[in-house]
């Protein structure tokens, strides 16, 4: 089973949020989630 699925959590689409409107960029948020970068964006 592969590690990083692309599927997120509801509590990690509100911290996404929450990080861009702090402004950071999709590659700190992929780092903070650990997740790709494509599945920020």
């Amino acid at each position: 089973m592969k590690k990083n699925k692309k599927h997120l959590t509801r509590e990690q689409r509100y911290q996404i949020e929450a990080l861009l409107v702090a402004k950071k960029s999709q590659k700190e948020i992929a780092l903070i989630i650990g997740k790709d970068p494509s599945v920020v964006s």
